[in-house]
């Protein structure tokens, strides 16, 4: 059973609790703190469990020749890519409000820590979890860091290696035991082709002890789906209120309608998963009772007479007699009483 921990209070991920539903807003939010606000109500409406942002020290995350390089893109918020970012980061106090928002909503809020000090930031206003984006999973000093805090973790892999992967787990567990590793391929949007949903099985061979999970860049829900279905126990995924707005994530992210269908396709296929045990339920004795088959005699039989199969068929019968599957243990046995031809075959005609 894969580890289960409290990721956020009263919260638990992994083993049979409910797929936890992460609502990515990241920077869709236009640099607009009004519209941050509808998408968390968004994701609160829509039943996702928690909202998330991006929080960066632009300073710490990037280079000054970086943040100095011209970004003449059709998404670019700003002539320089540092002007872009700096567009789309709110402050410390905006974070603040947000939180305090998303607190009154009733939906758990947290961000991706892009560096060093952004985590420390988070940390101070008492996160339930750390997110690592899949650009710092291979910043080892920065995951040492970060997993020494004591926060619960959650860690994308998109661009990295098995091997790298397995070094990540290492570095993590050792500080750490509550964190989760989403599947990731970091393609914005990302071509199915691309996705290998067949690694959540293989993370769960090489991390036994530890929840997995997925994130998806893909166009709809039907992938990210499938992942709860493999096993994913976390699901993240992309929101926007307009997918033809400016910005690169709008393309791969939710609107409302999908992210209410994404939640509401996981918990059903939640409760369709059940139970690993195959046997006949409660509910399927109607259609047992009316349309099961059993053993009935194929020729008059009588008293004494020595059943081999060619005496028997399998039919639907009134009154039910023994089961269809056992008919081959009938051969050999004795008739005990007579039965006519196309009669049911009980168990109180034949010898134990």
């Amino acid at each position: 059973m894969p580890l289960t921990f409290e990721l956020c209070p009263g919260r638990m991920v992994g083993g049979n609790h409910p797929c936890f539903i992460i609502a990515e807003i990241g920077q869709n939010h236009q640099g607009d703190i009004k519209i941050a606000k509808e998408m968390i109500k968004m994701a609160k409406d829509c039943g996702a469990d928690c909202a998330k942002f991006q929080k960066s020290n632009l300073a710490c995350r990037f280079n000054k020749q970086a943040l100095e390089r011209p970004y003449n893109s059709k998404n670019s918020w700003g002539k320089t890519y540092g002007d872009h970012k700096r567009h789309l980061e709110f402050s410390h106090e905006q974070y603040r409000e947000l939180q305090k928002y998303a607190t009154e909503l009733g939906i758990f809020f947290t961000a991706s820590g892009m560096d060093e000090m952004a985590v420390r930031f988070l940390d101070e206003i008492n996160v339930p979890f750390f997110k690592v984006a899949s650009a710092d999973t291979n910043n080892f000093p920065y995951l040492e860091e970060t997993a020494k805090k004591g926060r619960p973790m959650v860690v994308s892999s998109g661009m990295q290696s098995m091997e790298t992967m397995l070094q990540v787990y290492k570095i993590i567990k050792k500080q750490n035991e509550n964190f989760v590793i989403l599947q990731c391929t970091s393609t914005y949007p990302l071509d199915p082709a691309d996705v290998h949903l067949r690694v959540i099985p293989e993370y769960q061979k090489e991390f036994p002890d530890i929840p997995i999970g997925y994130s998806g860049h893909e166009s709809g829900i039907a992938i990210s789906v499938a992942a709860v279905a493999l096993g994913a126990k976390v699901i993240e995924r992309h929101i926007t209120l307009d997918k033809t707005w400016k910005g690169s994530d709008h393309a791969a992210s939710l609107e409302p309608s999908e992210l209410a269908e994404l939640v509401r396709s996981i918990r059903l296929v939640e409760t369709a998963m059940g139970s690993n045990i195959k046997k006949m339920l409660p509910s399927e004795e109607s259609c047992h009772s009316k349309l099961g088959k059993s053993v009935v005699a194929k020729v008059k039989l009588t008293k004494g007479t020595v059943l081999t199969l060619d005496m028997l068929r399998v039919k639907v019968a009134e009154p039910m007699g023994i089961k269809a599957e056992d008919i081959f243990q009938l051969v050999g046995k004795t008739m005990k009483k007579d039965v006519e031809e196309d009669e049911s075959i009980r168990p109180d005609v034949v010898d134990k």
